[in-house]
């Protein structure tokens, strides 16, 4: 189990290192965006993956809480976006 904890750990170690460069380079807003969605579902996988590590529940708040942001996040953008056009 401790194995298959590292090689998770590594994968969005990197996952979260190409996220973060795309954010950084994006050539635009909705790149950044999207970026960074998918950085908070990175930080939400390593609670699931620190939970099941773990056997606890104690950040079941904390990971509800950083989805709501990312989807919220997600529509206010593309909904900006879409009325811009």
């Amino acid at each position: 189990m401790t194995v298959v904890m590292y090689v998770v750990g590594g994968i969005l170690a990197v996952a979260l290192a190409f996220a973060l460069f795309r954010a950084v380079r994006g050539p635009s807003i909705l790149d950044r965006v999207l970026a960074l969605d998918v950085v908070l579902a990175i930080i939400g996988a390593a609670l699931v993956v620190n939970m099941v590590a773990n056997r606890h529940l104690d950040n079941l708040v904390l990971l509800v809480t950083i989805s709501l942001i990312g989807f919220i996040g997600s529509v206010t953008v593309a909904r900006f976006v879409t009325d811009r056009k």
